[in-house]
């Protein structure tokens, strides 16, 4: 065997192994464990699902003896015989859409609740997910995958039970209808053989579409991504003018897309073609058969009208089946990016049987830490400060020093590589992040807003606070005056992002976010450095109100902003290169002193 028709046989192999894995991981959804309702559900939808076949299966029959009635009858039995006939034939014909109908109401609900469990356990654990993770993930292709996965698994419930399984039902029940009114095997067997052809022709042309329809949807990700991020950086776009290039670029991507997508439309005409050629042959030759016996009286006129009857029934399931298996495919497809989502392992856990933290005062101790978010670029080294519970402690140095790193391991956006961050002689690694994120509030250096209303934005901070709560809030973070100023007050849309307010207003809205939280630890990480001089020292008296009673740490390139802190940790290279108060750092004619001396000169330019 050649090496590349043994990697075709491989990647086949690879890929039905993937199916049949994506399929069992399905299959819980249709029999919902311990939910008596959605389970019967199924099981009267498969009555339902019989029923209808048995019922169509009768309708032809009676169709039959409504013609041979009509042939061989007078006029005085019509009203007993054909006129009869017709009516039960009408009323079978009901019937099977009406059970269905039936049918279809009643797994809805089972295919719904498994859409719904199966989207809230996609987005649960897609938040379980690390730091690490998101930054190097294309938020655009993420909600791709994950729409077409949940689309995917809706579709494969559906079609798969009501579908593939009703066609094989149908076919068995019309061939033994067929032996049994005709007593002939030789329509059995055209049946068969038409089957069989159309089933291999529809496998083999659609495992080729299904490279095609990947090679679509791989581009629809890309040019998806592509919008979502010009939109996403909206401004920036604006900043540089490059609305044309971005326009380009996305136009590029689309091209990719329709190349793609003619290429599946091309092949998706071949095979409706060559499937209307095989039916169309299996079809002439059962009617040629059925009329040769018409002729020679071994049938009936009404047994001619029932094969045609029966072979135009199991054409339109097998129409349709081309479809249904190139979508089951395709879902199968879809479903295993999402699973592959799922299967994607949390880098942040909770150890088994972790308690919740336990904060008797909020003492911070960072010890020994070493970290790096890539093995060859270390960020900190052998970290280590004390923050006494209650204190005020600032950690600052130059862009780079590893200021914000420390506030990620604090918040356990990471681990440490090396060391310990412990509160209260706790370490965070034993306790719940639940808890732990409980006890840690966060004012970022830039604070993203959800696209809702700034009372909404505010309530975000406590579940469950009152309208006296977000007031007061707002009031300590300086901004209840100018939300008071808007047309709509706190029910005023932030936009995308909080695009609709300024740096400094967006960065107030998050302070009274945190401080409605009211955590007994308080992380500043460049939190007034988008506003301006004036509202800074607001901004401060507030956040000093705030922190009594607290520990608070403040991540600062900013020094103006450190000054009555009770502990400055200056850190460069991921090194601490000095710790002491504004005052005893000025003294030693250090680091500290030297940002300082270059911070006031930029000031007095």
């Amino acid at each position: 065997m050649s090496n590349s028709k043994k990697s075709r046989s491989d990647e086949q192999a690879r890929e039905l192994r993937a199916a049949w894995s994506t399929t069992k991981r399905v299959a819980p959804f249709m029999w919902p464990k311990g939910d008596f309702d959605l389970r019967a559900r199924v099981v009267l939808a498969l009555f339902a699902l019989v029923g209808s076949k048995f019922i169509a299966i009768l309708a032809p029959i009676l169709q039959a003896w409504a013609v041979d009635d009509l042939a061989e009858s007078g006029i005085s039995d019509f009203v007993l015989g054909a006129l009869g006939l017709t009516v039960a034939y009408g009323i079978a014909r009901i019937a099977t859409n009406g059970f269905q109908q039936l049918r279809d109401a009643l797994f809805a609900k089972v295919a719904q609740r498994a859409l719904r469990r199966l989207a809230l356990e996609t987005f649960e654990h897609i938040h379980k997910l690390s730091m690490r993770y998101h930054i190097t993930r294309k938020t655009g292709g993420l909600s791709r995958i994950i729409e077409r996965g949940v689309k995917g698994v809706e579709f494969l419930l559906r079609y798969l039970v009501f579908s593939i399984g009703p066609l094989i039902l149908e076919v068995s029940f019309i061939s033994a209808a067929i032996f049994w009114k005709l007593q002939d095997l030789r329509y059995v067997a055209i049946i068969f053989v038409t089957i069989a052809v159309y089933v291999w022709f529809t496998i083999a042309v659609t495992e080729w579409r299904v490279k095609l329809r990947r090679e679509m949807n791989e581009q629809d990700t890309d040019a998806n991504q592509k919008a979502v991020d010009s939109l996403l950086n909206f401004e920036t776009v604006k900043y540089f003018n490059a609305e044309k290039r971005e326009a380009a670029r996305y136009d590029s991507a689309m091209a990719g897309f329709e190349s793609a997508a003619l290429k599946t439309n091309y092949s998706l005409a071949f095979l409706n073609f060559g499937q209307a050629v095989l039916i169309t042959f299996g079809l002439v030759g059962v009617m040629l058969l059925a009329a040769l016996g018409v002729q020679s009286g071994e049938l009936t006129v009404g047994d001619f009208v029932l094969v045609n009857a029966y072979m135009i029934q199991i054409t339109i399931p097998l129409n349709f089946l081309g479809f249904v298996y190139r979508e089951i495919r395709q879902a199968l497809v879809d479903m295993r990016q999402m699973f592959d989502l799922l299967q994607e392992p949390a880098e942040v856990t909770d150890k088994p049987g972790a308690s919740a933290l336990s904060v008797k005062g909020g003492r911070v101790s960072l010890s020994n830490l070493r970290f790096s978010y890539e093995k060859e670029r270390p960020i900190l080294h052998d970290v280590s400060i004390d923050i006494p519970a209650g204190q005020t402690v600032a950690i600052v140095g130059p862009s780079g020093s590893g200021k914000s790193t420390l506030a990620r391991l604090l918040f356990r956006f990471y681990d440490a590589t090396d060391g310990a961050v412990c509160i209260d002689d706790q370490d965070i690694r034993d306790i719940t992040q639940e808890s732990l994120h409980q006890a840690v509030g966060v004012v970022p250096q830039d604070t993203v807003l959800f696209n809702d209303t700034i009372f909404y934005n505010i309530a975000y901070g406590r579940e469950g606070s009152t309208h006296s709560d977000i007031i007061k809030a707002a009031k300590d973070a300086q901004i209840h005056d100018f939300i008071m100023s808007l047309p709509d007050s706190y029910d005023s849309l932030v936009g995308e992002r909080g695009l609709k307010l300024s740096g400094g207003e967006k960065q107030r809205v998050g302070i009274a976010r945190t401080l409605l939280k009211d955590p007994p630890i308080l992380l500043l990480d460049e939190a007034t450095s988008a506003l301006d001089s004036e509202t800074e020292s607001e901004i401060q008296d507030a956040l000093e109100r705030a922190g009594e009673g607290r520990t608070v740490i403040i991540i600062a390139h900013r020094l103006s902003t450190v000054l009555k802190a009770d502990k400055i940790v200056v850190l460069e290279n991921g090194l601490v290169v000095e710790m002491g108060t504004h005052a005893e750092l000025l003294k030693r004619k250090g680091r500290y002193s030297d940002l300082w001396s270059l911070q006031r000169s930029e000031q007095a330019a």
